[in-house]
């Protein structure tokens, strides 16, 4: 058989796919993965654009409203009122919450921008390790 010959019949032969008899089976387990990990994805864009949508609010509200006549410094007064007020009652929220769990000892705002910058990256090391040994463990 020389070379012309076989190349079109190699082709032919992977041309069809054998069907296997457990088909179904392997199509349903990869429907499943694809729609676990779109569910997950779902989840951390939601979850990043309610942190987004927090920051960029706060960051709008704390605009200093100069308009130029001297109303800007009361509309800016009002405004942080407002945030405190705000803030106040969200800190009241959150330690109702620790203390219905029972950690009612933990102050909410004691903690620096560096300390909550250190919880933050170690709480996302966290979540990529337990990433990665899943994806080691699915494959």
């Amino acid at each position: 058989m020389s070379a012309d010959e076989f190349d079109p019949e190699i082709e032919r032969l992977f041309a069809r796919t054998p069907h296997m008899p457990d088909a179904a089976l392997f199509t349903a387990q990869v429907e499943k993965r694809l729609e676990q990990g779109s569910r997950v994805r779902f989840l951390a864009l939601s979850l990043a654009g309610v942190v987004g949508g927090a920051v960029a609010l706060r960051e709008a509200v704390t605009v200093n409203l100069n308009l130029g006549d001297g109303s800007g410094v009361v509309a800016g007064a009002a405004v942080n009122r407002g945030v405190s007020a705000v803030s106040t009652q969200a800190q009241g929220l959150a330690q109702g919450a620790l203390d219905a769990v029972g950690l009612s000892g933990l102050e909410v705002g004691s903690l620096g921008a560096m300390q909550l910058f250190w919880i933050a990256a170690a709480a996302l090391v966290a979540v990529a390790a337990a990433g990665a040994m899943r994806l080691a463990q699915d494959v």
